[in-house]
This record gives C-alpha cells, sequence and structure tokens, in this order.
C-alpha cells in the first residue's frame, strides 16, 4: 500500500501543471492533499470524478485559504473534521480518517510566520492534536500522521539553521513540540530510511530557492510503533513540481 502526501498550495493551480499526469503514474491508494484552497465544488471536475477513487474535502470558511482533502481507493469506516475545538476546526484543517487497520491523519498545521498571534495559534493547534493522536495511540490504534507541519525539526532538516533559529518554523518551542510528539512514540518514518542532508520539502518560491536547493524538510509522515513492522520505505519526491512543496510519501505491507 503506498500512501502520499502532499502540500499543493492550490488545487486548481496544480492541476494545471500536470497534477492528473503525476497522479496516473504514482497511482497511490491514498492520496493526502494539504492547502487546496477550494471547497468541494471548487475541485476540479477530473479529480471529482476520478475512476476507482472516493474524494473527502475538508475546507475552510474563509474561501480560497487552507483546505485538505483526501484521495482513496478504499472508503473509510468514518471521517473526523474536527478536534471539536471551533477556532481550530473552522480553518478546514483537519481530516481524521479510520480504515479498518489503521487510522490516517491528514493534517495542514498552521504556519506561525505571520504575527505573534499566528505564533501562539500554531503552537496551540500542536497541543490540541496532541492531545488527540494521544488519545488514539493510548487507546491501541494504528496511527499514521501526515501534512505539513510547518516545523523543520533538527538541523538537517534545513539548509540554513543558523540563520533560521529566529524564526518561526524552526523556533525552539515549534521542535520541542515535534521532540514531544515523537517521544510519545510516534515515529518520524523517512529518517527511518535516510539519514542524509539536503532532503527537504518546501522551498521559498520568491528567491528560486529550490534551484539552489535551499529548502526546509517540513512535510512529514509518522506512525505509531505498532506500524513499524508494516513500514516498507519512505520517501519524498523532490523532482515533482507543480508547488513550493514536493509530495512524500511511504509505502505499507499489506496485511
Amino acid at each position: 500500500m503506498r500512501i502520499i502526501s502532499w502540500n499543493v498550495n492550490g488545487i486548481r493551480s496544480v492541476w494545471r501543471k500536470g497534477f492528473l499526469r503525476w497522479f496516473k503514474k504514482e497511482e497511490p491508494d491514498i492520496l493526502c492533499l494539504q492547502e487546496t484552497k477550494a471547497d468541494l465544488a471548487l475541485m476540479p471536475k477530473g479529480l471529482r470524478k476520478m475512476k476507482g477513487y472516493i474524494l473527502l474535502v475538508s475546507s475552510g470558511e474563509k474561501k480560497g485559504y487552507s483546505g485538505v482533502a483526501m484521495l482513496s481507493k478504499t472508503g473509510p469506516i468514518e471521517v473526523r473534521t474536527s478536534f471539536g475545538i471551533e477556532r481550530f476546526d473552522r480553518e478546514g484543517r483537519i481530516q481524521i480518517a479510520r480504515f479498518e487497520d489503521f487510522t490516517l491523519c491528514n493534517i495542514y498545521f498552521p504556519n506561525g510566520k505571520a504575527s505573534r498571534e499566528r505564533l501562539q495559534f500554531k503552537l496551540d493547534f500542536y497541543e490540541a492534536f496532541l492531545e488527540v493522536a494521544r488519545g488514539m495511540k493510548n487507546s491501541g490504534e494504528k496511527v499514521i500522521v501526515c501534512g505539513d507541519v510547518n516545523t523543520a525539526h533538527k538541523e538537517i532538516d534545513l539548509a540554513r539553521p543558523k540563520e533560521n533559529a529566529r524564526i518561526s518554523g524552526f523556533l525552539p518551542e515549534e521542535r520541542a513540540w515535534i521532540d514531544r510528539f515523537v517521544s510519545g512514540g510516534f515515529v518520524d518514518t523517512f529518517r527511518v530510511f535516510d539519514q542524509s542532508s539536503g532532503r527537504y520539502t518546501w522551498w521559498d518560491m520568491k528567491t528560486r530557492a529550490r534551484e539552489r536547493n535551499v529548502g526546509w524538510r517540513i512535510d512529514y509522515f509518522f506512525v505509531t510503533e505498532n506500524l513499524l513492522p508494516r513500514l516498507q520505505n519512505a520517501f519524498i519526491r523532490q523532482e515533482v513540481e507543480g508547488s513550493d512543496h514536493c509530495p512524500v510519501g511511504i509505502d505499507l505491507r499489506d496485511l
């Protein structure tokens, strides 16, 4: 089973840049999208009618902002789009889909760069999600968490750690949250297979940073430890363009 996650920075934009060709080549069992910037009615028709897939969409109250979606060959048993906290739920950042043998969390975590208020919003969102994730893990569920976490965990995860030490996305308190998340039993799947530097998932478009690979690894797949026996591979598709992020994914052994 292959599961892929991609912050597309606008599904309609990436659709025009060859998304369908890429999707048919990759043919994941589940695709999780973040920052779709579209509700169901505004999704490209070809995506809404993708043969062999079920499309699930969660959009925010603000038009053209945020949003997550999931394409799956198998329909989940149930889907939650809420933490039960209104200020988080109304931005369309949450999909928690329960399948027969695991629960998949597709989350678009907030960006904290805009203001001190948005940074606090991001940190509060982190805490709310941690409580939800711990609850699922402690109940014995097999949990997969994917999406744009908007924080690079360690110095190896961005090209210029010293220059960004005081920038949201690499602040000590943001990185400490990932430490807590990992120490609570969630495994960073990519680092199970690859400990090398230069493996990034986001680049600043304004400075043409992708051409120089001056990037950040801020898109992740985490799994609970009880899923590690099924984990075959984790990968980053740096060659795939169309967004300021690139796709990331995992392969799981079938039961």
